[in-house]
């Protein structure tokens, strides 16, 4: 093996990765609150529209918008628990080692994905 091989990536790139993840933590946090509020909401758009046939469509797709809404929120929010989980990994030193190959994920692929815990070779071999 190589002396040179690096086992963790610099406090200066941790610092790098933190300020990524802590900027996408909040517009994550901010798109979630947009979610929830959304399907909260009492659906009253002001549309005093009193035909049966628009109430069935409106309340029909009001139902289908905050189904999805919710969905949407349930992934927003597993992707900030992710990310937050990321936050751990740079405290700890170990952020973008592979769980699998312990060796360092891609500078490229972190930024894409900086939640990310497989290298694409250990993702490749899960298929």
């Amino acid at each position: 093996m190589a002396q040179d091989l690096k086992v963790r990536y610099s406090d200066k790139d941790l610092g790098e990765f933190k300020a990524l993840i802590e900027e996408k933590i909040e517009k994550a946090k901010s798109h979630l609150d947009l979610l929830k509020s959304s399907y909260m909401n009492d659906g009253n758009n002001g549309t005093d529209d009193t035909s049966p046939t628009f109430k069935a469509f409106e309340e029909g797709s009001e139902t289908m918008s905050k189904e999805a809404n919710t969905q949407l929120a349930i992934r927003q929010e597993k992707f900030i628990r992710d990310l937050k989980n990321a936050l751990l990994r740079i405290e700890n030193k170990t952020y973008g080692i592979c769980r699998v190959t312990g060796k360092l994920i891609n500078k490229e692929r972190l930024k894409l994905v900086p939640h990310a815990t497989l290298s694409i070779e250990a993702k490749n071999m899960q298929k």
